[in-house]
């Protein structure tokens, strides 16, 4: 059983409601007919018609006092919430949606300010990131074929705190929806110090840092990303690595390296790509590729909905 097919088993033993607002596509639509009948998860698709003028009103106050200490005036917040994504992002927050999947037609920069400033972070961290969930047919590398790539969509150049917490949310994930001990590797252009720069310097405190705060989880680096997944080459660079060329989770010394890597991996061996899941808030949401399929709004819905589970 592949992931992709383990993801919408698991999905299906606990139905849950993942709101979709881009009711104006049409891939959104049949996405949401396929869930339903498959009962994958309980999809609310979010159109002018079901928008309570009240619930409005109140989204918007309650907005308008969470961020009225940044000096946002009330017509700015009326702006924002004529885009229907403001309240889904309010309505997940609340709990009358279980999680949010969207950006078949917004970019993924409007995704994720809205979900961060209406469902806000997880209180252990202070950030928000996102991964990949990489299914590689005919792959012996990973777990048969499958990855978290993280991050590939939001911090362009974390620190070595956002690193650890970027490494520790996405192994959560790989724990949580595809039920994989995680084994995570932080990549670099060099294995164990073979270059000395800042860039590995940075890397080896994230390490540290991610160490402290799960000491029993497997993870090492800073490494190439032979050394991460093929155990040959792994003997040979870091042959006391305690991954031992088996890493399941790749976390990306920044968004450029990160983003590419994903594409490259997507289009070069047509893996499936379900994502960019959001990571480190306080509820489960996920973005999407504006080229997605039906099938990868399907995907997404059905890991949103685990993590609600």
């Amino acid at each position: 059983m592949n992931a992709v097919t383990r993801i919408r088993e698991q999905a299906k033993k606990k139905i849950k409601t993942i709101i979709l607002p881009e009711y104006e596509d049409q891939r959104m639509l049949e996405a949401a007919r396929i869930l339903e009948k498959e009962q994958i998860a309980k999809p609310l698709i979010l159109t002018p018609d079901t928008i309570d003028r009240n619930e409005l009103d109140r989204y918007i106050r309650e907005y308008y006092e969470l961020y009225r200490s940044k000096d946002i005036g009330l017509d700015i917040v009326k702006k924002l919430f004529t885009d229907n994504l403001y309240y889904a992002g309010m309505m997940t927050r609340e709990g009358k949606a279980d999680g949010l999947v969207a950006g078949s037609i917004h970019t993924t920069a409007d995704v994720a300010r809205a979900c961060i400033r209406c469902i806000g972070l997880d209180e252990r961290f202070t950030i928000a990131s996102s991964c990949f969930i990489m299914d590689v047919a005919n792959c012996q590398f990973g777990d048969n074929g499958t990855f978290i790539f993280a991050d590939c969509g939001i911090i362009p150049d974390p620190n070595a705190r956002q690193l650890s917490c970027i490494a520790l949310t996405a192994a959560e994930l790989a724990l949580k929806v595809l039920n994989l001990t995680p084994r995570v590797a932080f990549l670099s252009y060099s294995t164990k110090g073979s270059a000395k720069t800042k860039s590995a310097e940075k890397i080896s405190e994230a390490l540290v840092l991610l160490k402290e705060q799960s000491p029993d989880m497997l993870v090492d680096g800073e490494m190439q990303a032979d050394a991460a997944i093929v155990p040959d080459v792994a003997e040979i660079k870091c042959p006391d690595s305690p991954l031992g060329g088996q890493a399941n989770v790749l976390i990306f010394p920044n968004l450029e390296a990160g983003n590419i890597g994903y594409k490259l991996v997507q289009r070069l061996s047509g893996a499936r790509a379900i994502g960019p899941l959001f990571l480190g808030l306080d509820k489960p949401a996920s973005d999407l590729s504006r080229g997605c399929s039906v099938d990868d709004i399907i995907d997404s819905v059905a890991a949103t909905a685990i993590r609600s589970q």
